[in-house]
């Protein structure tokens, strides 16, 4: 019988040890962090090294003090993208529930991990504004509505559409466990799961 050393070596050996960094766009609301937190739950439990990169964390520890002006929302994305290239180049799965709203940001990141190597999977979670409306999570589409907050992504701030996303998710149409197996599906499909 092997040491234990030996056998945790070996189980090691035998999980998916490439990271990348999986970037779930979409609007305030869509399903974005439910989704990359049931996925998270799944690869963990298949033993895969995976963080989740959640856009509320990240605002109030590494981009306190920006705003929401498209500068500061730039900015914002740079710096979680910087951080998710660094986790994926060193082995981790990076899932990325993060808004992300125009795609000049976007595609600077796609940049940032094509030109150290490190794979890239951008998902569109592509709840419509109606929808993520009644959800509602955090309270901001009703906080718009009676004109307690301004510059809501979709509604009256922008929110340019993915062009080509490597997967799109209509997450009003299938479960959270559904969403989550189709990119699970995806990332198997690329040797990233």
């Amino acid at each position: 019988m092997p040491a234990p050393q030996t056998q945790q070596l070996q189980t090691r050996e035998n999980h998916v040890t490439t990271g990348a960094t999986v970037w779930l766009t979409g609007l305030p609301s869509a399903g974005k962090t439910t989704i990359a937190y049931e996925l998270a739950g799944r690869l963990r439990e298949e033993g895969r090294r995976v963080e989740v990169l959640d856009g509320d964390e990240i605002r109030e520890f590494l981009s306190a003090g920006l705003g929401f002006s498209r500068e500061d929302r730039h900015t914002n994305v740079q710096r979680i993208g910087f951080v998710a290239e660094l986790l994926a180049r060193n082995g981790v799965l990076a899932l990325v529930p993060v808004i992300a709203p125009f795609a000049d940001s976007r595609e600077a990141v796609r940049g940032r991990h094509k030109a150290n190597g490190t794979a890239y999977v951008e998902v569109h979670v592509a709840t419509p504004v109606e929808v993520c409306s009644v959800r509602d999570v955090k309270g901001l589409y009703a906080k718009q509505a009676a004109g307690e907050i301004s510059g809501l992504t979709g509604v009256d701030d922008p929110y340019e559409v993915p062009a080509s996303p490597d997967l799109r998710i209509e997450s009003q149409d299938q479960t959270v466990q559904e969403s989550a197996a189709a990119l699970k599906a995806l990332l198997t499909e690329r040797g990233l799961a």
